[in-house]
């Protein structure tokens, strides 16, 4: 049996000691936003629980980039609860097993299903929203990247298993990952075990079985978690008592800037922290983490519910669209009140370039479960605001180099208007 406890020791350890990184460069910057909700928030740091990562990206004449993070109230042990942002190194993750399983006939593209034999687990045979009513790795991915499906996640989570999740994420240095939960209500040992699945060729034929699978390690979850002053239950009943994350999926926000500073930048960081993926894998990411859904056919998403900026939080104003010269390589979270954005951005007209990571809590009741957030007031506003500030000083920043950003220029998918299926207005997001 492999245990993680000592990793958790060791990284406990380490977290006890650190301290709230703040640069006067970035506080400088976000002071002259005079928003009242922006300045509402950053007033009250703890308060709102926000953390901020915003990473300049220099080219030498080489075009090689260098980057320099620069932090706002950054602190490992000031929780935020991940949400949707796990999905995006489950995506590489999944990629990368593909890879290193190494299985004749099964590939990202591959179809698959997924059958159930413990508690409360769910098959899942077929996906509506793929071209060939199929579920694959591929259309998982984009599904969690283009509006941030639920059951994408799960699915992934099942393929992985817990176990690697955890494991390869700590041997890559991430060491104070911890993800351990579905989206959905499961227990701690339901969350253990993952559904069997099967890939199919095209005409149903078996390629692979993967049977059931179930993760042993342990975990430390020493440092106790718990936000707000009541909660509603499982059941719907109100406890009034703070919510328990101590065993909630983590992830520290300097953890995600660095995975998706791998996966579209992959030589700029060591060689053990990037993930095993292809070329053609790499593509296949940085093209649906920018993609957006009134540009895809399969899944084909209503654009009205799923408009262009719907997972753009840094541009999303209330026009819902984006400059047309400005792409978002992101993944955002929403839940519990925590709003999350991991993005680099790509301006090709005035040729700036920049990563900004960050997360708010936005819950003025203090009751959490109760789907009375304030995300429309106080969480999207701030986000707007704070990628609206940091990208207008990118405009005016000097630099000794202009970056060429050809290798982000994708070849994006256009909508066919001959597709006649129903596009899709709810999903689970």
């Amino acid at each position: 049996m492999r245990i993680l406890l000592s990793l958790f020791f060791l990284s406990f350890a380490h977290l006890v000691y650190t301290q709230p990184k703040t640069d006067a460069l970035l506080q400088n910057i976000l002071s002259t936003n005079k928003d009242t909700i922006f300045q509402k928030v950053l007033d009250n740091p703890n308060y709102y629980r926000l953390q901020i990562i915003y990473t300049q990206v220099n080219r030498d004449k080489y075009n090689k980039p260098s980057f320099k993070n620069y932090y706002f109230n950054v602190d490992s042990l000031l929780y935020f609860n991940p949400a949707s942002t796990v999905k995006l190194p489950l995506a590489a993750l999944s990629l990368e097993k593909l890879n290193e399983q190494y299985i004749k006939g099964v590939n990202k593209f591959t179809s698959m299903q997924f059958d159930s034999a413990y508690h409360h687990q769910k098959k899942e045979l077929y996906d509506s929203s793929a071209e060939n009513y199929l579920p694959s790795i591929a259309n998982f991915i984009k599904k969690a990247f283009l509006i941030s499906d639920n059951d994408a996640y799960n699915r992934m989570y099942e393929f992985i298993g817990p176990q690697t999740i955890n494991e390869n994420l700590h041997n890559k240095g991430y060491k104070n990952i911890r993800i351990t939960r579905q989206f959905m209500s499961f227990n701690e040992d339901e969350n253990r075990h993952t559904n069997p699945v099967r890939f199919i060729d095209s005409s149903g034929k078996l390629v692979y079985n993967q049977p059931m699978q179930f993760n042993p390690d342990s975990f430390y979850f020493a440092h106790i978690i718990k936000i707000g002053k009541a909660h509603y239950n499982n059941n719907d009943s109100l406890i009034n008592e703070p919510i328990d994350f101590t065993k909630a999926n983590y992830v520290p926000l300097e953890n995600y800037q660095k995975i998706l500073q791998s996966i579209l930048f992959p030589s700029s960081v060591k060689s053990r922290q990037r993930f095993n993926l292809t070329k053609d894998d790499y593509d296949f990411l940085h093209q649906y983490l920018s993609q957006y859904p009134s540009e895809t056919n399969y899944p084909k998403y209503d654009t009205a519910q799923y408009y262009d900026s719907y997972v753009k939080f840094y541009f999303q104003n209330n026009t819902h669209k984006m400059p047309a010269y400005v792409r978002v390589f992101n993944k955002v979270g929403w839940a519990y009140g925590f709003d999350t954005d991991i993005s680099y951005v790509a301006d090709f007209k005035n040729k700036i370039e920049f990563m900004l990571a960050a997360t708010v809590y936005v819950n003025s009741d203090a009751i959490l479960n109760d789907d009375k957030y304030d995300y429309e007031t106080v969480g999207n506003p701030f986000m707007y605001q704070l990628g609206q500030i940091i990208y207008n000083y990118e405009l005016n920043r000097y630099r000794q180099y202009r970056p060429d950003l050809s290798n982000f220029e994708i070849n994006y998918e256009h909508r066919d208007p001959n597709n006649t299926r129903p596009a899709i207005k709810d999903a689970d997001n």
